[in-house]
């Protein structure tokens, strides 16, 4: 079957058998995560969901149990830009559970108002990356025992709004641009991904990021009319036409067929799209693919050392 845009995850999913699988979906009290949980659920994966809000997330939990039957799935609170949050998490989760097969680094914030967490860092980087970066480097001891373990990173197109600014990633030094935060966070999330496969592919385990296609989900909360104007102008999207958008089925597909797909056996480091592997793009936010400083192996080192200084430790590689 060919997939496009318009598959779902029943679709890439159809036929397929999971029982065994143990799956971590980060962010799924809605949206994406939510819809990818009970797809995978809905084929026999065991499915942890994450939530920062735990009655939304046991909410999303009912929901995935009343659509596919399945009483052995569960959810754990995780706030991502609180170390003390990602270490309760996975030292609660590794004491209870033996091998991880899949981590879905799903969960994410969009265009916010400039916040910082404890810390001082930026709060979009801080939740989209650095909060995930961590919680892998404390689940590896799990997914070094996990069968073919996968990692899977959601990014976005938006990654072509803007590369890591080594020199001010926290925006200390320079004007708050709520768009270019957003951007160097989705960057980072393919540069993460690179920076995995490298050091972990020769052990079996392998690193994908993903663009799930524009969606209407509660990840725009803060924007207003004037931000998706602003971001169909950076676009170079006629306001009259709009940005493409997908159902939520559609846009959690490629964070399935990245999770299952057998065509991606023994590869990893690379960028997906439509339940695809993207080629390189021109550069409009519109067009398929990704930028090259997305994948340039050196800037996807300074950005694994710098993270490593910000959480304040290695991984054990």
């Amino acid at each position: 079957m060919a997939y496009g845009a318009e598959t779902t995850t029943d679709e890439v999913l159809e036929g397929q058998k999971l029982d065994g699988l143990r799956v971590i979906v980060t962010g799924a009290s809605g949206g994406l995560g939510e819809e990818t949980a009970r797809a995978m659920a809905a084929h026999g994966a065991q499915v942890t969901l994450t939530a920062r809000d735990l009655t939304r997330g046991r909410a999303a939990l009912e929901r995935i149990r009343e659509a596919t039957g399945r009483d052995d799935l569960e959810v754990r609170e995780l706030e991502l830009p609180d170390a003390d949050s990602i270490r309760t998490f996975a030292d609660g989760w590794l004491a209870d559970h033996d091998g991880l097969d899949v981590l879905i680094n799903n969960a994410g914030i969009m265009a916010c108002p400039l916040g910082r967490t404890a810390k001082g860092y930026e709060l979009q980087f801080a939740t989209n990356h650095l909060g995930h970066f961590e919680l892998t480097g404390r689940l590896l001891p799990a997914l070094r025992k996990g069968t073919r373990p996968r990692i899977v990173n959601l990014s976005s197109a938006a990654h072509k709004l803007s590369a890591v600014d080594f020199e001010d990633p926290h925006f200390e030094r320079r004007d708050y641009d709520k768009w270019l935060a957003y951007g160097q966070s989705k960057t980072a999330n393919v540069l993460f991904a690179v920076g995995l496969e490298r050091r972990f592919a020769g052990e079996g385990l392998h690193a994908f990021a993903l663009h799930p296609g524009g969606i209407m989900t509660d990840l725009g909360r803060h924007l207003a009319e004037s931000d998706v104007v602003e971001l169909m102008k950076r676009a170079k999207v006629d306001p009259g036409e709009g940005l493409k958008m997908k159902t939520i089925p559609a846009g959690a597909a490629t964070s399935v067929w990245a999770a299952t797909a057998g065509e991606l056996e023994e590869r990893g480091g690379i960028y997906l799209e439509d339940c695809q592997i993207a080629p390189r793009c021109g550069g409009l936010l519109e067009d398929p693919g990704y930028m090259d400083y997305a994948v340039d192996p050196e800037a996807a080192e300074r950005l694994w050392t710098l993270s490593e200084e910000l959480i304040g430790h290695a991984f054990e590689v």
